[in-house]
C-alpha cells in the first residue's frame, strides 16, 4: 500500500474536525469575488481531492483479473474518475470570473447619446404552446421600451389563430412550408424573411415562455455594438415558477432551482476565459455575423452552443451580461424535465462530434477546446451517479464491492475529499448549492441521460427534436410510475441492504470495516433515491401567484380606503391592511387602482385570516398590461439562495405527507 494506514477512530476524527474548520474558516474569511480568494480555496479543494484520487487508484483497486470482482471496482472509479477531472477543471474555471454591468452601463449610455437606436428584428420562436404561455413573451416584447424594434413571431405549427392573435396585438406572424431544421430551421427563414423586410442590424431571440424585461434591448445593444469582435451578448434565464424538483418538494422558497448555478456563477467565470456560450433564449446577435457563418447552424440540436463555437471558429466571441433581463418557465413537470435535460445532453455530444466542432474542427484554440471538453464531461458524470446509487445493493447481494477500502481509511482520505467540494461550491456559488439535494436534482436525471449517452454511441444523428411541453392543466397531481419504481427499488434495496447485513445467515458476528463502510454507503443511497422517489409524485399546480407588498387603494360604497397587496395573479389579488375589515363578501363589486393598471373592476371571494382574496376582472387593455406587468418583472416569486433548514422543512413535509 502506498497510502499510510488509517490509524485509530481518534486521531482519524480529530483530522477530520481539523479540516472541517479549516475550510469553513476559509469559507468564512476569504470572498468569491476575490480572485486571489477563489485561487487559494480552489487549490485547497483540489489538493484534497488529488490526494484522494492517488490513494483510490492505487490502495483500492483488487489486482486485476478477467473477473466481475476486478472489472466492476474499475467499471466503478472509471466513471468516478470523470466526475473527479469534472471538478478539478470546474475549479480552474471558477479561478476567474467576470462582471459586465459596467459595460453594459457606458454603453446603454453611449447609445443614449447616439443619432438613433439601431433597428432590433425580435424573433419569438414558437411549436404549439398555448396562448397563455405566448401572450407572455409577444406582449412583453411588443411593450419594450426601445423606439426601433420589430416583433416577429416564428410559427413552426401555422396557427390561424396565433396569425389573427398577433394581427390584433401589432406583431407579425411568420411560417414556413416545412420544419425541417426544427429551431435553427425556424430561426434561418425567420432570418432570410426579415431580410426582405426590415433587415434589422441585431436580432433578439426569445423562446415562447419567455418575456424580456421592458429595458432589455437598452442594456444589451449598445454592449453588443461596443466591440466588433462580440458576435452575442447572452443574459441568464430567471424563472417565474418552480421547477418540479423544487416544487415537488415543498422547496420553492429555499431550494435554488439546477441552473442558477449555472447562470450566475458558472457562465460568469466561463466568459472571464473568452468561453461563454449562447443558452438559446434571452439573447441579441448581430445579423452580420450570422450571414457571414451562414445562419444559425442545423447539424446538431443544440444550435445554441453550435452557434457559439461557429462564431468563435471565426474569432467573435459571446459575452455574458449576468442580469435578470427576462423571464420564463421551468419545465413543469418531471417528464418534461428530464426530457429538456436529454437533449441538452444529446445536443452537446452531437456538437462535440462534428468535424467542424470545438474538438475536431479548426480555429479554436486550446483552451477552447478544453471547455468544451469539460461541458462533455458533465455528461459524462450521470452515469456515475447511477452507479454510486446501485453499488451498495451489488455488494450486499452480489457480494461485490466497488472498492476495498475499510471506514477509517475512507474517513481519512475520502471525507475531506467530500468535504472540500461541498463547503467550495457552497462558498464560490454564494448559497446555490446544498448537499444531498443537489445529489438527488441529479440522480432524477442520471438514468435518463445515460441511457441518451449509450444511444448517442450507436446513432447521435438523426433524431427528432423533442420540445419541453410548457402550459396546460397541471391542477391534480400526477404519478409518473415508472420512474417511481425505478427511485423506489433503489431505495427499499438499499434498506433491505442494511437489514440484511444483520439478519443474514451469513453475517458476521461482528461488522467489518468493509462492511461498515458500505452500511453508510447504503443509508446514503437510500436518501438520495427516496428523495428522487418523492419527487416523482407531482402536487396539483396552480396559477402562477406573485408575491409582493406594496400600496393599493379600494374604491367602493363611496369610500376609497388604502390597503397593502400581497399577491397578484392574473385572475387575483390577496390584499391585507385597514380596507379588509370593510369588505364585504358574496361577490360585492369594488375597484382596485394598481400600478400600471389604473383602477380595475374586482369582487371579494373569501377573507382568510388578516387577508382577503378578491377575483380581478380587468378590461382586455388592462389584461394584456397585467400580463406584461407579471411576467416581464422580476418579483422573486422563486428562492434566489439556498436554505439548509427550509429545504429540509419541505422534505419532512412531503415525506410526513406521504406520496
Amino acid at each position: 500500500m502506498m497510502f499510510p494506514s488509517a490509524g485509530d477512530d481518534l486521531s482519524i476524527l480529530t483530522m477530520d474536525t481539523g479540516i472541517l474548520l479549516g475550510l469553513l474558516v476559509m469559507a468564512r474569511l476569504l470572498d468569491p469575488l476575490h480572485a486571489k480568494d477563489r485561487v487559494l480555496f480552489g487549490i485547497t479543494t483540489s489538493a484534497l481531492l488529488i490526494l484522494y484520487a492517488l490513494w483510490r487508484w492505487n490502495d483500492t483497486l483488487p489486482p486485476f483479473a478477467l473477473s466481475a470482482e476486478s472489472l466492476w471496482p474499475r467499471l466503478f472509479i472509471s466513471f468516478e474518475s470523470v466526475a473527479i477531472l469534472y471538478t478539478l477543471i470546474s475549479i480552474v474555471i471558477l479561478f476567474r470570473s467576470t462582471d459586465r454591468t459596467a459595460q453594459a452601463d457606458a454603453a446603454q449610455r453611449q447609445l443614449a447619446g447616439s443619432r438613433g437606436y439601431p433597428a432590433v428584428d425580435i424573433f419569438i420562436c414558437t411549436y404549439d404552446e398555448p396562448l397563455e404561455i405566448l401572450e407572455r413573451s409577444i406582449l412583453s416584447a411588443l411593450a419594450l421600451d426601445y423606439p426601433n424594434a420589430t416583433v416577429w413571431v416564428l410559427d413552426d405549427t401555422k396557427r390561424d389563430w396565433l396569425r389573427d392573435y398577433c394581427a390584433q396585438v401589432g406583431a407579425n406572424h411568420l411560417t414556413r412550408p416545412d420544419n425541417i431544421g426544427a429551431k435553427a430551421g425556424n430561426l434561418n427563414h425567420g432570418l432570410a424573411a426579415t431580410a426582405r423586410e426590415t433587415n434589422a442590424p441585431v436580432i433578439l431571440v426569445l423562446d415562447a415562455d419567455f418575456a424580456p424585461r421592458r429595458d432589455f434591448l437598452k442594456r444589451t445593444v449598445g454592449l453588443l455594438l461596443s466591440d466588433p469582435e462580440v458576435a452575442i451578448v447572452q443574459t441568464p434565464q430567471f424563472y417565474c415558477n418552480a421547477d418540479p424538483i423544487q416544487h415537488n418538494l415543498l422547496a420553492g422558497k429555499s431550494w435554488v432551482d439546477d441552473q442558477r448555478f449555472f447562470f450566475d456563477v458558472f457562465q460568469p467565470a466561463k466568459d472571464a476565459w473568452g468561453c461563454a456560450f449562447c443558452v438559446g433564449t434571452s439573447f441579441v446577435v448581430r445579423r452580420d455575423r450570422l450571414d457571414e457563418v451562414g445562419g444559425f447552424p442545423e447539424q446538431a440540436i443544440s444550435e445554441d452552443i453550435n452557434l457559439t463555437y461557429t462564431m468563435l471558429a471565426r474569432g467573435y466571441r459571446t459575452w455574458w451580461l449576468n442580469e435578470p433581463l427576462s423571464f420564463g418557465l421551468s419545465a413543469e413537470g418531471i417528464p418534461e424535465y428530464i426530457t429538456q435535460r436529454a437533449r441538452w445532453c444529446l445536443g452537446t455530444i452531437q456538437v462535440a462530434m462534428l468535424r467542424n466542432g470545438p474538438l475536431f474542427g479548426r480555429g479554436f484554440s486550446f483552451t477552447q477546446r478544453w471547455h468544451y471538453f469539460h461541458g462533455v464531461l458533465n455528461w459524462f458524470c450521470k452515469p456515475f451517479m447511477v452507479l454510486l446509487l446501485i453499488a451498495p445493493t451489488i455488494y450486499w447481494f452480489g457480494g461485490l464491492p466497488a472498492f476495498e477500502a475499510d471506514y477509517l481509511s475512507f474517513l481519512r482520505y475520502g471525507v475531506p475529499a467530500l468535504l472540500g467540494p461541498i463547503i467550495y461550491m457552497g462558498w464560490i456559488s454564494r448559497g446555490r448549492t446544498l448537499p444531498l439535494f443537489m445529489e438527488a436534482t441529479h440522480a432524477v436525471t442520471c438514468f435518463a441521460v445515460t441511457a441518451t449517452l449509450l444511444s448517442a454511441i450507436v446513432k447521435p444523428f438523426g433524431r427528432p427534436f423533442k420540445i419541453t411541453d410548457k402550459g396546460g392543466d397541471r391542477s391534480m397531481p400526477r404519478v409518473h410510475w415508472r420512474l417511481a419504481a425505478i427511485f423506489g427499488l433503489i431505495a427499499f434495496s438499499s434498506a433491505a441492504s442494511i437489514v440484511w447485513a444483520f439478519v443474514s445467515p451469513d453475517a458476521a458476528s461482528e461488522i467489518s470495516s468493509l462492511d461498515f463502510f458500505n452500511l453508510l454507503w447504503a443509508g446514503i443511497a437510500m436518501l438520495i433515491a427516496f428523495i428522487a422517489f418523492l419527487v416523482c409524485f407531482e402536487l396539483p399546480r396552480t396559477g402562477d401567484v406573485f408575491e409582493t407588498d406594496e400600496p393599493a387603494w379600494l374604491s367602493g360604497e363611496g369610500k376609497i380606503l388604502s390597503c397593502r397587496l400581497l399577491g397578484i395573479s392574473l385572475s387575483s389579488v390577496r390584499l391585507s391592511g385597514p380596507a379588509r375589515d370593510a369588505l364585504e363578501l358574496a361577490g360585492c363589486r369594488y375597484r382596485i387602482h394598481l400600478e400600471g393598471l389604473g383602477w380595475t373592476d374586482i369582487s371579494m371571494v373569501s377573507r382568510s385570516g388578516h387577508t382577503v382574496l378578491a377575483r380581478l376582472e380587468p378590461s382586455a387593455d388592462q389584461y394584456r398590461r397585467l400580463v406584461v406587468r407579471l411576467f416581464s418583472g422580476s418579483y422573486g416569486n422563486i428562492a434566489a439562495v439556498a436554505s439548509l433548514r427550509g429545504a429540509l422543512a419541505g422534505l419532512l413535509r412531503r415525506g410526513f405527507r406521504g406520496a
